[in-house]
């Protein structure tokens, strides 16, 4: 029985993640079409093209070269197949002007691919918390760690000077190192030095 186009491209699909877990960028990059492109949509990153599907996929291969993917579930449409996976590995290689931690990570991530009039891929669009993946490759820490703490106050003495000001004027007390404040929390403390910009970044004020 001949396959429905649903399926020859979810089977494109299953092959483009074989080939992702191999690690083969010749392989993978075969599974796109004419044209391709690759968004990284928590980064706003576009990248157009073959050549920038590439070297989108190669900065990738050396940030984490035993990258893995597990697919936890499948979704197909009429217009695109949607994967829900895991991403684990080790950061053993410069990713995006960090030097390589050796920690290791592992965060959900969904993908959607579209696809060309021959059922080939067209691009690849990822949705991920980029703040998670920072927190566990050691760029991140939270608030009430010492590190966040110090991290916090050297970014941010202002603010945090303003807010222990105001919950004196108001009567209260700082909370103690460990328990929940009545003042605002930062989501995370950054880890100086290597990661002041991609701190900003990922946390514009």
């Amino acid at each position: 029985m001949e396959m429905t186009r649903a399926q020859r491209r979810l089977q494109r699909v299953e092959e483009h993640v074989r080939q992702e877990n191999a690690h083969d960028l010749d392989g993978l990059m075969s599974t796109f079409g004419a044209e391709g492109f690759y968004d990284d949509a928590p980064w706003s990153e576009h990248h157009a093209g073959l050549a920038g599907v590439r070297g989108y996929y190669s900065a990738l291969l050396r940030a984490a070269p035993d990258f893995h993917i597990e697919v936890k579930r499948r979704h197909v449409s009429d217009d695109a197949v949607v994967l829900e996976v895991e991403l684990s590995g080790t950061h053993q290689g410069p990713w995006r002007g960090l030097p390589a931690t050796g920690r290791a990570f592992a965060f959900p991530l969904c993908a959607v691919f579209t696809f060309d009039d021959e059922d080939r891929l067209a691009g690849e669009k990822i949705y991920y918390d980029r703040v998670t993946v920072l927190r566990q490759i050691g760029v991140l820490s939270e608030p009430t760690s010492p590190r966040g703490r110090a991290g916090a106050l050297l970014l941010h003495p202002v603010n945090v000077l303003s807010a222990l000001l105001g919950l004196r004027r108001n009567g209260h007390a700082p909370a103690a190192s460990g328990s929940a404040g009545h003042g605002p929390q930062r989501r995370g403390g950054l880890h100086l030095p290597h990661a002041l910009q991609l701190r900003r970044r990922a946390h514009p004020q």
